[in-house]
């Protein structure tokens, strides 16, 4: 996730935090890349492009075999994910600023404006809606229903069939805020999100009633900026718990029916959380990769190597956590222990959203130059 702030009212703050976001020449500097002995291959299956994300950040869906992708400049694309083979691509006069969704097929993607579109399975338009401000991560669908995040703090229930608003919830916001890609996770009927100020909720999927609310971590410190703690990952929801990481706070989990607090442990995270079924994976503020015990947050590892690269989100793949960085490298680390497996590079562009597991041993990349990288890890 690329760090910057947003004060309400006012324009958006170009910040930076440590290196999270941006280097400068008297902060710390990016660890050098090291060699080292390979324990697996990471391999390009095939390549295409989407075009570059400009300042969003950009993620690919994953539907009825294929790929789903888009740019900033507004070209969506699907792409068949055995060879890399554009089915077709289409060029939208609005400029896109999140990733794609497709499901039961219907393609969702947002703008920079506000405007919601929406495809069919072969790129011809079938509805467009307007929420409340530029939307920033991808779209999810569940049960007909198209559950969008915008920028304001809005989450938007569209039905799925023609964009016609079902429900709008309006979260109390804080004057500062982190400005992310996190969208929302649904679940049984259930929207979970985080939000500024680190509180997570859970809301109706079929009236946007809010459910619960609870607290990933609570502001601390003295200036505004201390006291920022938005919770900046997706929620996870496995095993009847929601968990989710927080900047400059907590990873919490909370039982999924009420929202009583499971467990929680101090933490600062940037980006989302990876999960296996034993841990979750975290990047914290200084590029440290951390890997914490699910059922009761305990350190399991911790991997300093690649120190202030600005990580994105990590995911799991196989035996694997992958991690992509500023300047387009994916490193690849045991699941088990931390060690580094292996690195490969890309377009030179950096890689913030999680690559996107495919089966096992095989990952779908895009960075912000907008290259997308199938690949294999043996």
């Amino acid at each position: 996730m690329k760090i910057g702030f947003v004060q309400r009212g006012l324009l958006l703050v170009a910040a930076c935090v440590l290196v999270a976001a941006c280097s400068r020449s008297s902060g710390p500097k990016p660890a050098e890349l090291k060699d080292f002995k390979p324990k697996a291959t990471a391999k390009v299956a095939w390549k295409s492009s989407a075009g570059d994300s400009g300042r969003y950040v950009f993620s690919p869906g994953v539907w009825d075999g294929d790929f789903f992708v888009a740019g900033f400049d507004g070209k969506i694309a699907r792409i068949d994910a055995a060879k890399g083979r554009t089915r077709w691509d289409i060029k939208t006069k609005a400029k896109l600023s999140g990733g794609v969704e497709a499901f039961d097929g219907t393609i969702v993607v947002g703008t920079t404006k506000g405007a919601v579109l929406a495809f069919d399975s072969k790129g011809k338009a079938k509805w467009q809606a307007q929420v409340s401000s530029e939307v920033l991560s991808a779209p999810s669908i569940s049960e007909g229903i198209v559950v969008v995040r915008s920028g304001d703090g809005h989450i938007h229930g569209l039905d799925a069939a023609d964009g016609s608003r079902k429900w709008e919830y309006i979260a109390t916001l804080p004057a500062l805020l982190i400005r992310t890609e996190a969208g929302v996770a649904i679940e049984k009927g259930v929207v979970y999100a985080g939000l500024p100020g680190g509180k997570m909720i859970a809301l109706s999927l079929a009236n946007g009633t809010l459910m619960w609310e609870a607290s990933v971590s609570q502001p601390r410190g003295e200036t505004e900026l201390e006291r920022v703690t938005d919770v900046v990952s997706v929620p996870v929801v496995e095993d009847g718990q929601a968990c989710a990481v927080a900047f400059q706070g907590r990873i919490a989990c909370f039982e999924t029916q009420r929202g009583t607090l499971s467990w929680a442990r101090n933490a600062s995270g940037t980006g989302g959380l990876g999960v296996d079924e034993r841990y979750f994976y975290y990047v914290d503020e200084a590029s440290h990769l951390n890997a914490i015990d699910r059922e009761s947050g305990a350190s399991i590892w911790k991997q300093e190597l690649l120190s202030y690269r600005r990580l994105g989100s990590p995911t799991v793949v196989g035996k694997y956590v992958v991690v992509g960085d500023y300047e387009g490298y994916l490193h690849f680390f045991d699941r088990d222990d931390g060690s580094i497996a292996a690195r490969m590079s890309t377009d030179g562009g950096p890689i913030t959203t999680a690559p996107l597991p495919v089966g096992p041993g095989n990952l779908l990349v895009q960075t912000r130059e907008g290259s997308i990288y199938a690949i294999t890890i043996r």
